[in-house]
């Protein structure tokens, strides 16, 4: 038998997502990683070894390339509430344009009239105006002798509780407005962004939108009834001359009543909702009352319009159809876990990391998840560090590493050790012969007494120390005390988060970033449930 995930299920799954994210106990982070991709192969046997800007176009989902993506991580950004929001597709509002009504009956025999679609969020029922407010369509002037509807000629641009017909027939029901910080960081041409916590929120604003949509209170469910027949000559009694009739609408739930005016000949003028009600799932206008025919051919067709939960406004995110998230993260010099001059090609989420040597969630607002050192005296400042392979004899054997950043201030190289350092050309586990070079070895953190090597083929190797006497979260460089980031003992830091630990539950590649001291990046993540 055929089943379907509904959309209800994706926007649960939407909400879900938020809530874990904004929930205390929870760590959830944007990282950069896969620093100066053209370093030879990476632990990757589909890319061409050497190549410039060779990195895996596409991420493999599996275990062996989750530690991958952790290897090569260089630094995470918390998200929180300032940079997580909801988010639906875009529809500026355009003058000639057609919109569809809010209805909560279209599918495949029953298409949206003018976006031609089977599901009411993928249809246009909702726009943006130039203020950045947002408004619903309750009512194109559709009927079932206008099935498209008007074309919108005045653009909506009231704040107020209830619907507004405006000139051109259109019902409009204002919505939210989109805050400045929320246009500044989440503003794109394809998504409109939802307020956070809208359930909750004791934004004036939102709220007097909320509790009106709340029928349970206000008695105001039901704003629209469909004219979808409007019946044949004497059909239904005629109130011309006199007053309109008054019927219920009934179903499940209570309270809702129409205005009825009825033309001469018998059919159906106009349907106006005089009282919403409450508690409706379904509902249908007791017509029976003036019925003027015995013959059903010539009786209408009315269809009361169920707003989503209890009503228009009270929960937007079902509303609107919201199963889309939106992340954002900025990356800058404002703090030493950045590295400035290294390229990167990876972006992803990491979720609840561990701090490292402790089974304690990382709670941080950013990590370094480099290892690093100091060097005793100054590397040469005009040769390009990032991407350099360098070497340690330490007790047990030799470590291995390729620089991620140097820091000609502060003297502090950051590295990572990816895996094709310590198996070179075995990434298919194939055994070595006898007499190969290179076998696989241990993989060692640099901090032994010895000098490193910084391999460099143009200009000469070098071969600087460790500084072991930097112990601490700060040094000093021209009088002035800097803030490292982490900490470090005998000229040595560990990545602030456990590497080994951690969810990546999204990652991406991409083109290659090189970074500089004046570059800001903005990372905006899109996730679709």
């Amino acid at each position: 038998m055929s089943a379907v995930v509904t959309d209800q299920f994706r926007i649960s799954n939407a909400n879900n997502f938020v809530d874990s994210v904004l929930n205390e106990t929870s760590s959830y982070y944007v990282f950069l990683g896969l620093p100066n991709p053209s370093i030879a192969g990476f632990g990757r046997t589909d890319v061409v070894a050497g190549a410039v800007g060779a990195w895996p176009l596409s991420p493999v989902d599996n275990f062996s390339y989750q530690s991958h993506y952790r290897d090569t991580m260089m630094y995470g950004k918390k998200i929180n509430s300032a940079n997580i929001r909801r988010v639906v597709k875009k529809h500026s509002w355009v003058k000639n344009n057609r919109y569809d009504m809010y209805r909560h009956d279209y599918d495949a025999n029953n298409l949206t009239p003018n976006s031609k679609t089977t599901n009411l969020y993928r249809s246009n029922f909702y726009v943006m105006n130039d203020d950045f407010e947002v408004y619903i369509c309750l009512d194109n002037g559709s009927s079932g002798s206008n099935l498209k509807g008007n074309r919108s000629l005045v653009q909506p641009d009231f704040t107020d509780v209830e619907p507004i017909t405006l000139s051109d027939g259109f019902t409009w029901k204002y919505l939210f407005t989109i805050a400045p910080s929320d246009i500044i960081k989440f503003d794109s041409i394809e998504y409109i962004v939802l307020p956070n916590e809208w359930s909750t929120t004791t934004d004036s604003q939102i709220k007097s939108i909320r509790e009106s949509g709340n029928s349970d209170v206000n008695k105001n469910q039901i704003k629209k009834v469909y004219v979808a027949d409007a019946g044949k000559t004497g059909g239904y009694q005629s109130t011309v001359g006199t007053d309109p009739h008054i019927l219920d609408i009934l179903g499940d739930g209570t309270g809702a009543k129409v205005s009825i005016s009825v033309l001469g000949n018998g059919t159906i003028d106009s349907v106006k909702v005089v009282s919403g009600g409450s508690g409706y799932t379904y509902g249908m206008v007791d017509l029976k009352r003036i019925q003027e025919s015995a013959n059903n051919s010539a009786l209408g067709k009315l269809i009361p319009i169920i707003p989503p939960s209890r009503g228009h406004g009270f929960d937007i995110y079902k509303e609107l159809g919201a199963d889309k998230v939106l992340i954002y993260a900025r990356f800058d010099d404002s703090t030493k876990d950045f590295p400035i001059d290294s390229a990167f090609a990876q972006i992803g989420i990491l979720k609840n990391p561990l701090i490292t040597n402790s089974d304690t969630i990382f709670t941080g607002n950013t990590f370094s998840s480099l290892d690093s050192f100091k060097v005793s005296s100054g590397l040469d400042d005009d040769r390009n560090y990032p991407g350099m392979k360098i070497t340690q004899t330490v007790t047990g054997g030799t470590a291995r590493g390729y620089v991620a950043s140097y820091d000609t201030d502060t003297q502090i190289v950051k590295y990572f050790q990816d895996r094709s350092l310590y198996f070179p050309n075995k990434q298919d586990h194939s055994d070595s012969s006898k007499n190969n070079t290179d076998l696989p070895e241990p993989v060692l953190k640099f901090g032994g007494t010895g000098s490193i090597l910084f391999l460099d083929d143009e200009k000469g190797n070098q071969t600087p120390s460790i500084d072991e006497g930097l112990v601490g979260i700060t040094t000093t460089v021209d009088n002035k005390i800097v803030n490292l980031g982490v900490s470090y003992n005998k000229g040595v830091a560990e990545s602030e988060i456990n590497k080994k630990t951690g969810d990546v539950i999204y990652i991406t590649n991409r083109s290659v970033v090189q970074r500089d001291l004046r570059q800001k990046e903005d990372i905006k993540i899109v996730l679709e449930f």
